[in-house]
């Protein structure tokens, strides 16, 4: 498994919605070769955002189809929107992340492990000189709340140990999943749906 992660992170193998996401990390990481900065720097996630806002402004994905007034929630580093009744649209800066890279591995990590709530990258949105992916992901309703014993379980199963409160590793990956509370994960029709996750790799 740790194998076919590191083909999708380079783009040789594909997942859901990857192609996208893929193509910005590319770019982004050719231009980390050319900079003397490393992530750790404070100024280093300024100027990938500059070279981010180059790519976009190349392929044209700066999105001003946001309709705001589909407000829904909102949490530290994003804002959810209705889009239909099948989908929200997320739109998200990346704060929680060093780099706009590991934002978007966070992204491929959630369609690899959990295809049924994968994010497609729709494009960029800019507001107030704050730049915010913007992704479409699939509209769940709970209709039971999640137990989060089963939650565990689960990862578990499937090789991630908790860590604490309701954060948990993959040692085997050197994958840390973080911040699975039951407004992240939602149950509907006994199944869960991984709607919120927050990917870093070690």
């Amino acid at each position: 498994m740790h194998n076919e992660l590191q083909r999708i992170f380079s783009g040789e193998s594909q997942v859901r919605y990857g192609e996208n996401i893929q193509a910005v990390i590319s770019y982004l990481r050719a231009g980390k070769e050319s900079s003397t900065l490393d992530k750790s720097d404070k100024h280093f996630k300024s100027e990938e955002t500059e070279r981010l806002k180059n790519y976009i402004e190349i392929h044209k994905l700066w999105r001003t189809d946001i309709d705001l007034n589909n407000y829904v929630s909102e949490g530290a580093e994003q804002k959810v929107y209705l889009k239909g009744s099948r989908s929200v649209v997320k739109l998200n800066d990346a704060i929680y992340y060093l780099s706009w890279v590991d934002y978007f591995v966070s992204l491929l990590l959630n369609n690899y492990f959990f295809p049924d709530t994968a994010y497609n990258l729709l494009g960029f949105f800019e507001n107030e000189d704050v730049v915010y992916a913007v992704v479409e992901q699939p509209f769940v309703k709970a209709d039971e709340p999640t137990n989060l014993g089963f939650v565990e379980q689960f990862l578990n199963s499937n090789g991630f140990q908790k860590i604490r409160n309701n954060d948990y590793f993959n040692p085997e990956l050197g994958i840390i999943l973080e911040d699975l509370h039951d407004e992240n994960v939602l149950t509907y029709k006994g199944v869960l749906y991984f709607i919120d996750t927050v990917f870093y790799l070690k």
